[in-house]
C-alpha cells in the first residue's frame, strides 16, 4: 500500500515517526513524508522519501509574538486538579492555539499542496503528526484512511474533550469553537465536511507505554518507542566504557529556566559536580567556558546521540520532553526532571509515582535541590529497579514491525475507495 506521512517541520516530533516509517518500508510499502521544504534534509537523512509542500512555516515568529501568553495555558498543566480547566481556560487555550500555532504550521499553502499531492498520488493511508491537521484533510479529500501518530501524552484529545463538555454547558448563541471554525473553513475548500475525526483521526498509533496513557476511550494501536536521534556518529569518548558513574544533563529543545543564562547554569554545574560522577552536559560548551573553567568531572559537549549516551548513564536530568523521557525509559535509566511545558509535568508525576525518578517544579529549583535529588536517585537502588521494570514493560509493547499488519487491516477497513475514485481528477481549490 501507499503510505503518506504528514508532519510539520519539527525535529523532535519527526524523530519519533521514523522507526514506524522504516518498518512500513521494510514490509514492502511505499512510504513518503510530506513536510515544509526546509525540512527535506531531515527526512532524507532518515533514509525516507521527502515530499516538500507549501512554504516554510513561521512558527518562531508567532511564538515570539504570543508565546508568553500561550504558555499561560500550556505550562505547568496538573491533571490532578481538573477543576482549573473551566470554560475560560479551555476556550483561551484553543483561541490562542488556532491563530498562533495550528494555522501557522498548517497554513493555506501547506494544506493546498498536501491535498493536491494526495489527490495525485492516491495514498491508501495517511499518518499524521497530531498537530498536522492538514494530513486529516488531505486523507479525507482523497479517500485514504488516516490516523494520528502520537508521540506524547494525548493532551490534544484530553483538552478537546474538556472543551466540548464545557461548550455544551454554554447558553445557546454563546458557543464559539475556534478550532472547529478554522478547521472547517480549511477543509470545506476541498469538499471535506468537518467532524471530530479531523481532530483525532480514525484511530491513533500511540508510542506511549500503556501504563502512562490517558484513558480517553479512543481507538488506539500501541507501538513500542524505538529511539532515533537523526544522523548519529559515536564520539571517541563514548567508544570505551565509563570509568565512573555517568549522569547526563540535557536541556532538549525547550530548556529550563536555570539553563537559559550561562552564568546561572555554570553555577548549577559547579554544585552538581560535588556528586561523585561524571556529569555530561549536552549544551553550548563554548558559552559555559566563557563564564569560567568547568569542574574536572563535568564534560560539556555540543551534541551527543542520546540513545548511545544514555545506555552508559546511571541517571539523567532533563526537562521532561517525550524523546528524552522515552529514551531514558527504553534504557532503564532513573530520571530527574524539571518539567514545565504541556505534558512534561504529567509524565514527571507519573514517573515519580512509579518510583523510577524524581521531579522538581520549574522555576522553584535550586542548584542544591537538584544535586540532592540526583544524589538520592544514585544512592537508592529502588529507583534503578523501578526504571528497569518500566523498561521491560515498554519493550514488551508491539514493535513497529508487529504493528504493520494491524495498520494494513485498519487501512482496508477505513479507506473510502469510492471517495478516492471520485476525487482522483478533481483539481485542487
Amino acid at each position: 500500500m501507499r503510505v503518506l506521512i504528514a508532519a510539520f517541520a519539527h525535529t523532535s516530533h519527526f524523530h519519533g515517526l521514523v522507526p514506524l516509517a522504516g518498518a512500513l518500508r521494510a514490509a514492502g510499502h511505499d512510504v513518503r513524508v510530506a513536510s515544509q521544504p526546509g525540512f527535506v534534509d531531515s527526512i532524507t537523512g532518515a533514509g525516507l522519501t521527502a515530499v516538500p509542500v507549501g512554504e516554510d512555516h513561521r512558527l518562531l515568529e508567532a511564538m515570539q509574538q504570543k508565546g508568553a501568553e500561550i504558555q499561560r495555558y500550556s505550562a505547568n498543566i496538573d491533571l490532578s486538579h481538573p477543576e482549573v480547566f473551566d470554560w475560560d481556560y479551555v476556550f483561551n487555550l484553543f483561541d490562542l492555539s488556532v491563530p498562533y500555532f495550528y494555522s501557522v504550521i498548517n497554513d493555506e499553502s501547506f494544506v493546498r499542496e498536501l491535498v493536491g499531492y494526495a489527490r495525485q498520488w492516491q495514498p491508501d493511508l495517511v499518518l499524521w503528526e497530531p498537530y498536522t491537521f492538514a494530513g486529516a484533510i488531505a486523507a479525507r479529500a482523497c479517500g485514504a484512511a488516516h490516523a494520528r501518530l502520537m508521540g506524547a501524552s494525548d493532551l490534544n484529545a484530553y483538552f478537546r474533550r474538556a472543551f466540548l463538555e464545557r461548550l455544551r454547558e454554554r447558553p445557546a448563541g454563546q458557543r464559539p469553537d475556534p478550532l472547529r471554525d478554522w478547521l472547517a473553513g480549511a477543509a470545506e475548500q476541498y469538499g471535506v465536511a468537518y467532524d471530530e475525526e479531523l481532530v483525532v483521526g480514525q484511530w491513533t498509533v500511540d508510542m506511549l507505554p500503556e501504563r502512562f496513557r490517558l484513558d480517553l476511550s479512543l481507538p488506539t494501536v500501541p507501538v513500542r518507542y524505538v529511539p532515533y536521534n537523526g544522523r548519529t556518529v559515536v564520539p571517541d569518548w563514548l567508544k570505551t566504557a565509563a570509568t565512573r558513574r555517568r549522569v547526563c544533563l540535557t536541556t532538549g529543545s525547550t530548556g529550563t529556566s536555570f539553563t537559559a543564562d550561562p552564568a546561572v547554569f555554570h553555577r548549577y554545574l559547579q554544585v552538581l559536580a560535588q556528586i561523585d560522577a561524571e556529569i555530561v552536559v549536552t549544551t553550548d560548551a563554548a558559552a559555559l567556558r566563557e563564564v569560567g573553567p568547568l569542574p574536572k568531572n563535568v564534560r560539556a559537549v555540543g551534541f551527543a546521540p542520546l540513545d548511545v549516551l544514555l545506555e552508559s548513564c546511571s541517571a539523567v536530568i532533563h526537562h521532561g520532553g517525550f524523546g528524552t523521557w522515552s529514551t531514558a525509559l527504553y534504557h532503564g535509566v532513573p530520571q530527574v526532571m524539571v518539567p514545565h511545558v504541556w505534558d512534561t509535568l504529567l509524565r514527571a508525576q507519573q514517573t515519580a509515582a512509579e518510583g523510577a525518578g524524581l521531579y522538581l517544579r520549574e522555576g522553584a529549583v535550586s542548584a542544591e535541590g537538584l544535586r540532592d535529588s540526583v544524589a538520592r536517585v544514585l544512592a537508592e537502588p529502588s529507583f534503578l529497579n523501578q526504571a528497569r521494570r518500566l523498561r521491560d514493560e515498554a519493550r514488551a509493547e508491539s514493535s513497529p514491525q508487529d504493528v504493520v499488519p494491524v495498520l494494513e487491516e485498519l487501512t482496508g477497513r477505513h479507506r473510502d475507495v469510492r471517495t478516492a475514485a471520485s476525487t482522483a481528477q478533481v483539481p485542487v481549490a
